[in-house]
């Protein structure tokens, strides 16, 4: 891949992710390319890639579009996280490297400290060092097929704007469960770390169907 097509490719994922380029808004290529400044070549190409990755839907005649996604979408999306997540946890709790769990309290810490304050930013870089989390523990359970299968499911979900759903009381418990799953890699309990994780993600499930109820902005 050309670096043309990379930066495109970054560039519009990044723009999908953060709100920027809303569902349903329409992607067209030479718009695109003006923007990007490059042909229309590493656009198609970004797009493609994006749509492979269910972050953008082609349809005939109406062209390349940014996905949405129903209750039922990420009610799905959210189940299999919790399973593929729940076991990634119990594997870390195994296989995790004494060290990186230093940088896991750090990360617990900065997030705390971020949601008391609450604001948009806050929230937003609360987004920013939660997938960091996330992705640890998942790296922590050394398995690349679990890798490669949370890549498909994982990224919608963690979504920036979705922890503006995240009532105070909501935010709290999920700080809470980031406290307790570091706990359980530490303690080397697998059980504990699985079922910990579930509940954390079963528990932004909720707030984010119940956030979504008459929002068109998913």
């Amino acid at each position: 891949m050309t670096n043309a097509a990379e930066d495109a490719y970054e560039a519009l994922r990044s723009a999908i992710l953060s709100g920027t380029i809303r569902p349903r808004e329409r992607l067209g290529e030479v718009e695109l390319s003006r923007q990007f400044g490059v042909s229309r070549t590493p656009v198609r190409e970004a797009l493609r890639r994006l749509t492979a990755e269910g972050l953008v839907v082609s349809q005939p005649n109406r062209g390349a579009r940014v996905a949405e996604w129903s209750l039922a979408d990420l009610q799905e999306i959210y189940e299999i996280r919790a399973r593929l997540e729940s076991y990634g946890a119990a594997l870390a709790a195994k296989r995790i490297d004494a060290a990186c769990l230093p940088r896991l309290d750090l990360l617990c810490d900065q997030m705390e400290e971020r949601a008391q304050r609450g604001t948009d930013q806050d929230l937003e870089q609360i987004a920013t060092l939660n997938a960091e989390l996330h992705s640890l523990v998942v790296s922590a359970a050394a398995s690349s097929r679990l890798s490669s299968l949370l890549s498909a499911v994982v990224e919608v979900p963690l979504v920036v704007r979705a922890f503006r759903l995240y009532t105070p009381d909501a935010l709290a418990r999920s700080m809470a469960h980031h406290r307790d799953l570091v706990a359980a890699l530490k303690a080397g309990d697998a059980e504990w770390a699985s079922s910990t994780m579930r509940a954390h993600v079963l528990a932004a499930r909720t707030v984010l169907l119940d956030g979504m109820v008459g929002r068109t902005d998913f």
